[in-house]
Parts: structure tokens; C-alpha cells; sequence
């Protein structure tokens, strides 16, 4: 595809289910003109394919070293329940994220490759801290008012995110098939992300914060139950008006298709109509707006939620499909 304006198709119709799950949440959700409805879940002993990734680790150099291995949270590390303590776990996790992060950025390679084992551990620690607080809003309320107020309107974003997507989400019995992989480079799709604002206009931001709720960065490769495709959940004739003539499953193509028909949807001048049309559910473009503005405030919460992973909801609780 090349980057001369695209003629933009009118919207298509609305479409009347939700797709599988939510990504942000569990996996993966109906993409443009979506509306909400059940979604999937993975009973016990369904089949899950994912290939085994490598996860080499950034050069402990410069001012800011990074964390030990030693030092970092297991992938199962134990949650604390009490407000201050988990306002504490919070503090300590997020700045140590961030430097993990910076050292990331600085001596290793987020253009090629996994992210190093500080950052996904950190990460996945701080996302499961949210998802708690997400199922707990009287803890959440209390642990906001012991966190500084920058901290406090992180998390208040971030959970409230979760909450939103939860809300939309319906365990469903019945075995089903769900592939993951793991995602293109951060600075990769970061490039993706900015070709397409430049081209359509669409904040780079927001359609990381659709691909983050979507499929996890790409994660989930499986179609949904209503038949959406790709990094970005398209319908087919969603595509076939948007797409210009790409490759649904090229995450390229997919982003600029997103950006194609959000602009044609209202964005920049109105994000909620916009995001609205993409996936008929307040919670859901509340959703997303809370995730953008926080990449908006510090470009590490996006390389933090590069690294979140991907839960399904089960008959029997929740299951992660991803990650260490």
C-alpha cells in the first residue's frame, strides 16, 4: 500500500454482537461497528496454542540500573488486600517499572525483539495489582487515597479501564480454540501506529489503546465468534469498505484501515463518536480514551502496556494465556 489519502467509504451498517472477548480483559473484541453482547471464555482444558518466546534482557548500563532478577516480582507473586500496602506495592512498582523501562529504551533494542524478563515481570505484576482492584472498587477507592495524586490518576485511569471491559464481559461454557503469538516489536508497531496518524489524522495513542483492548498488541490471532479478523478485529465488509486493497492480518495494513475509518467515524474532531462507531459500548470507548490519555502523559505507560498480558474469562475463573 502506498500513503496517498485513501478515498474514504461511507459507514457500514451496525453490526449486532459483540465478538469473542475483550482484550484488555479477556479475548478478543468485535473491532468496527461492534456492539456489546457475551463474551468467550476458555473452559478448562481447551486448547491453546502459543509458541514458546525467548525473552532476553536489557544491558544493566547507565545511570539507571536495572532491576535483578532476584528482585523481581514472580509471575505469580502474592497480591496484598490491605489499601496501604497495596498503595505501597503500587509505588514501588511503577517506578521500577519505569526505569526498567528507560534502561530498555536506552541500552537495549525495543525495535527488535521481546521485552527484557524486568519489564514483563514488572509489568505483569502492576497489571494484576489492577485487575484486583478492578474486581475490589471499595479497596481500589481506599488505595487511591493513599497513592500521590499523579500515581493515584494512573491507577484510578487504568483500573476504571478494566472495570469498564469486565463489565462487558459474560464467562461462556464450552471449549473453544484461542491462538496467540507474541507481538510485533514495540518500536515497530509504534512506527505503525505514528505512519497512520500522519496519514489519517488519528492520534497514535488511541489506536494503540484499540489494539491494546483489541488483541493485546496483536497477541490473539484467532477470528472472533461473528467472524472478526486481525490485529484490529474487522468485520469483512467493515474491511472491504476501509481496507484499501490490504492484507486483513498484516498489523501495517490493519492499523491503517483502523485509522481510515475512525476518521471517517468523527476522529480527530470527535474521539467518543469515533470510537463509539468502532465498538458500539460506552464502558468500551471509555475505555479506550483512559488508556490513550495515559500514553499521552508518558510515552513508558505504552511500552507497560506492550507488555500486559492476555486473560480469558472461565466457567471457573480467570485464566492468562500469555506471558511468563
Amino acid at each position: 500500500m502506498n500513503d496517498q489519502p485513501a478515498v474514504i467509504s461511507p459507514p457500514m451498517p451496525r453490526r449486532t454482537v459483540l465478538a469473542a472477548a475483550l482484550a484488555a480483559v479477556v479475548v478478543p473484541l468485535s473491532g468496527c461497528g461492534g456492539s456489546p453482547g457475551e463474551a468467550a471464555s476458555v473452559a478448562p482444558g481447551a486448547s491453546v496454542t502459543t509458541p514458546a518466546p525467548e525473552r532476553p534482557s536489557a544491558s544493566p548500563e547507565g545511570p539507571t540500573p536495572e532491576p535483578s532478577v532476584r528482585d523481581l516480582p514472580a509471575p505469580d507473586e502474592a497480591i496484598p488486600k490491605d489499601p496501604a500496602r497495596l498503595a505501597d506495592a503500587l509505588t514501588r512498582t511503577a517506578g521500577r517499572l519505569r526505569d526498567a523501562i528507560d534502561v530498555w529504551r536506552r541500552t537495549g533494542d525495543p525495535a527488535k525483539g521481546e521485552a527484557p524478563e524486568p519489564v514483563v515481570l514488572l509489568s505483569l505484576y502492576e497489571q494484576r495489582v489492577y485487575r484486583y482492584l478492578a474486581r475490589n472498587p471499595k479497596i481500589a477507592s481506599r488505595t487511591y487515597g493513599k497513592l500521590p495524586k499523579d500515581a493515584a490518576a494512573r491507577a484510578r485511569d487504568n483500573v476504571t479501564a478494566i472495570r469498564d471491559l469486565l463489565s462487558l464481559a459474560h464467562p461462556v461454557s464450552g471449549p473453544i480454540k484461542i491462538k496467540v503469538e507474541p507481538p510485533e516489536p514495540a518500536d515497530a508497531l509504534l512506527a505503525d501506529f505514528r505512519r497512520a496518524e500522519r496519514r489519517f489524522g488519528v492520534e497514535w495513542e488511541v489506536l494503540a489503546a484499540v489494539m491494546l483492548v483489541e488483541t493485546k498488541f496483536g497477541r490473539v490471532r484467532s477470528p472472533s465468534y461473528v467472524g472478526a479478523k486481525g490485529p484490529m478485529q474487522f468485520m469483512p465488509g467493515t474491511w472491504k469498505a476501509y481496507g484499501m486493497g490490504g492484507d486483513i492480518d498484516d498489523t501495517s495494513d490493519a492499523l491503517l484501515a483502523a485509522a481510515n475509518y475512525l476518521h471517517a467515524s468523527g476522529a480527530p474532531g470527535d474521539y467518543r463518536r469515533a470510537l463509539y462507531a468502532y465498538n458500539h459500548s460506552e464502558a468500551y470507548v471509555d475505555a479506550v480514551l483512559s488508556h490513550a490519555r495515559q500514553m499521552k502523559r508518558d510515552i513508558r505507560n505504552y511500552y507497560a502496556y506492550y507488555t500486559w498480558q492476555v486473560y480469558v474469562i472461565t466457567t471457573k475463573g480467570e485464566r492468562r494465556l500469555t506471558g511468563p
